[in-house]
């Protein structure tokens, strides 16, 4: 679908799995898609998130982790292990509704 006169791209939809990869996004747009998504996940019962962030220089990482700390969604979250991404990934675990 080509994008409106305003220079706006339609929506992307994102598949519902509870991994969560950010390596397209903006540090600006997680304001609203980590809540949005979060959302979803816990509308299909998925508690636990994967949030790959990649290694970088640790900019996204710290937004996501900022984002996460202020979340009402968060229990809490880790840095994932070996399997799960290293560094590169954080692991959320959301509130149960």
């Amino acid at each position: 679908m080509p994008a409106d006169p305003e220079g706006d791209f339609p929506p992307i939809e994102i598949p519902i799995t509870g991994e969560l990869d950010l390596h397209t996004f903006r540090p600006q747009d997680l304001g609203e898609l980590l809540p949005a998504y979060f959302q979803a996940c816990l509308a299909r019962g998925l508690t636990e998130v994967r949030i790959v962030h990649g290694k970088g220089t640790g900019t996204l990482r710290e937004t996501v982790h900022h984002h996460l700390r202020h979340s009402p969604y968060v229990v809490r979250f880790r840095i994932g292990d070996t399997a799960s991404g290293s560094w590169g990934a954080t692991i959320a675990f959301l509130r149960r509704p």
